[in-house]
């Protein structure tokens, strides 16, 4: 397990963007109303928001990264690093990092790369962006994060199409020798990479005209091999099995304990999941902030939307110790125990 602390870094801010579509899981056809009710109380998705054609994850990212420079006074020029983090980036080739860093003005200088994650790539974007703005003497960096998962479901497939919904987050770090450190445990399991899987379209499978033939899988599953293919007991049964002894280990390694943390900010996957996890850690109903009734599962922007959403008024006021854990594609999990004080958190954005 790669557990390790992260001296030096910290968040200065937090900004998310949504589209402004909304749709409501009630008016999806494709379930019984029995059904809807049952999905909503136990899957916690009440409502999503879903980017019109051509919107991308990176037109999210942009517009919070514009509010978040401003509200924080931070000139373009100063930016030294950007790392995107998304599984639906702009292109195949080029990176969609370099095309933000040219829309938003950073300079020629400035370091800008990709990382393909999804539920997980908040924790690991943060371990990946701090490390190396430690290592280069880095003063200021954007970490953005995001997906629009929603243009890679299909309506035919009650396992996915009510799930997911899209945004885009930016997170604001900076190197200051006085920042409590992170701490962090980071793991992988390769063998469950089918659990959540998109089959077409990558270089080990090329798009060819029956990708885009629909396939009945099951009674109200059907799907094309260009669309999310996702077996939701597996990723139940593993988030179960994992991810509290990954939380506890990493606690254990930091010197803290449950008590001490003020917030737990899961990946809003399944509400009757994380509801699992939250009972078997006896963490207080309090502490676990949720956004998937209003925004459903925004993947790897899931973290930064939640404590935008239920944590912007604690979170710039005082100093907060939180723990947030991501969990899911790859399979990859991870987690991270750091603390704030007075962050800029912005309104969610809607463009």
């Amino acid at each position: 397990m790669a557990i390790f602390p992260l001296p030096g870094i910290r968040i200065s801010g937090i900004a998310s963007a949504v589209p402004r579509g909304v749709y409501h899981n009630r008016d999806y056809e494709y379930l019984t109303e029995k059904e809807k009710e049952l999905f909503i109380k136990t899957v916690g998705v009440a409502k999503r928001r879903v980017a019109p054609k051509g919107m991308t994850t990176s037109d999210l990212c942009e517009a919070a990264a514009i509010k978040l420079m401003h509200e924080l006074g931070w000139d373009p020029a100063d930016i030294e690093i950007l790392v995107f983090i998304s599984q639906s980036r702009d292109y195949l080739i080029p990176a969609t990092a370099g095309i933000l860093q040219e829309k938003l003005g950073l300079p020629k200088s400035c370091v800008a790369f990709d990382i393909s994650l999804g539920c997980s790539g908040y924790v690991y974007g943060l371990s990946v962006m701090g490390s190396q703005m430690l290592t280069a003497g880095i003063q200021k960096g954007l970490l953005m994060v995001g997906d629009v998962s929603t243009q890679t479901t299909g309506p035919r497939d009650k396992s996915t199409f009510p799930l997911f919904g899209d945004a885009g987050t930016v997170t604001a770090l900076t190197l200051d020798p006085q920042a409590a450190p992170m701490h962090f445990n980071l793991q992988t399991d390769g063998k469950g990479y089918k659990a959540i899987i998109i089959p077409d379209g990558g270089i080990r499978n090329l798009v060819t005209p029956e990708s885009f033939t629909e396939e009945k899988i099951t009674e109200g599953i059907e799907r094309n091999r260009l669309q999310i293919a996702l077996d939701g007991m597996e990723v139940f049964r593993f988030s179960l099995r994992e991810v509290q002894p990954n939380i506890e280990r990493m606690l254990q390694d930091a010197g803290k304990n449950l008590e001490e943390v003020d917030y737990f900010v899961l990946h809003q996957a399944n509400r009757l999941m994380n509801e699992s996890i939250r009972k078997k850690m006896r963490i207080p109903p309090e502490k676990c902030p949720y956004s998937m009734e209003e925004y459903g599962n925004t993947s790897s922007a899931s973290i930064p939307l939640t404590i935008s959403h239920a944590l912007r008024d604690v979170i710039q006021e005082g100093k907060n110790r939180l723990v947030l854990s991501g969990f899911g594609v790859g399979l990859s999990w991870g987690s991270v125990y750091l603390e704030t004080e007075k962050l800029v958190c912005p309104e969610i954005i809607e463009i």
